[in-house]
């Protein structure tokens, strides 16, 4: 079982050496890679194949979020030591927009990761604010942010609006400006549950997974299948949490029913997906801050004895 950030075969685990905001950067990259490729999950883009959609793929998912990469960085670096303030928002939001278009660009046109730049550029530049938070502190400080308005934001709506107006759910920024609570009070605690537990990390994340859909308003399935497709969505993954999980032999088969269904439907879950990214992510940041804190004291431990 995983258990570390700093594993010899994992990527993060040469990132000692990195300024703190490519390490971050990085890290959001590698939790986006690492969310495309588990599998199985239900209407998403996976090992498998494209899930529910019909213009992305493991492939296009993966050039996206390398193409992502640098504009992280820059969200950090604006952020370092930085005042949580109207300034700094609309800079994130200025980068933000730039990185829509690398996006775009590197997958000739599809939404691969509009929500996840939003959701992981904030709890980058949270990070980058102050070294050593805790996930819930990260994300309380990425809510902040979340909260001044964004002056300069296009008046197209996007998808997510169009479901947000429509049915009166918080949506990508209402998630953001309540401080993530879908990560925090369900992703997380599900995650560490089950690593706790022993299980594969593949196992520990779907659960994490799953955990999110059976709570969350998820537009993108509102806006694709309404009302009755939302709460298939949900039934859905709490009747695989009740049957012992992804690892059990029961939630496996409640695994391809909700995949059949949601295929069926035409939608996918793509809400849940940026948010366990975003729960993969903060689950690393929190264990780097940690091994850091650890190596400092064996550090001041060893000055001390000499």
């Amino acid at each position: 079982m995983q258990t570390s950030v700093f594993i010899t075969n994992d990527p993060a685990a040469r990132m000692h050496s990195l300024k703190r905001t490519d390490q971050l950067a990085a890290l959001a990259r590698e939790a986006l890679v690492e969310e495309a490729e588990l599998t199985p999950k239900p209407g998403l883009v996976d090992r498998r194949g494209p899930g529910a959609h019909k213009d992305l793929s493991l492939e296009v998912m993966l050039r996206s979020a390398a193409a992502l990469e640098p504009y992280f960085a820059a969200m950090g670096l604006v952020s370092e030591g930085r005042e949580l303030n109207r300034g700094l928002r609309q800079e994130l939001a200025a980068i933000g927009r730039h990185a829509e278009c690398a996006m775009y660009a590197a997958t000739r046109g599809s939404n691969s990761h509009k929500g996840a730049i939003w959701i992981l550029g904030l709890l980058v530049a949270a990070a980058a604010h102050r070294e050593g938070q805790a996930a819930r502190e990260i994300a309380a400080a990425a809510g902040s942010i979340a909260r001044f308005p964004d002056r300069a934001q296009p008046e197209l709506l996007t998808h997510g609006d169009i479901a947000r107006n429509r049915y009166g759910v918080p949506g990508a920024r209402g998630e953001a400006a309540n401080d993530f609570p879908h990560v925090i009070n369900h992703g997380l605690p599900a995650l560490r549950r089950q690593q706790a537990a022993g299980f594969q990390e593949s196992v520990c994340r779907l659960d994490a997974l799953f955990s999110i859909m059976s709570h969350l308003d998820d537009t993108c399935v509102l806006y694709r299948g309404g009302v009755e497709a939302l709460q298939a969505t949900k039934s859905g993954a709490r009747a695989v949490l009740l049957a012992g999980g992804s690892s059990s032999s029961n939630g496996q088969d409640e695994m391809r029913n909700l995949d059949r269904e949601l295929v069926a439907r035409h939608v996918s879950p793509g809400g849940s997906a940026d948010l366990l990214a975003a729960t993969i992510f903060l689950d690393r940041v929190e264990r780097h801050s940690c091994e850091v804190r650890k190596n400092q004291g064996k550090w001041e431990e060893r000055d001390g004895a000499a």
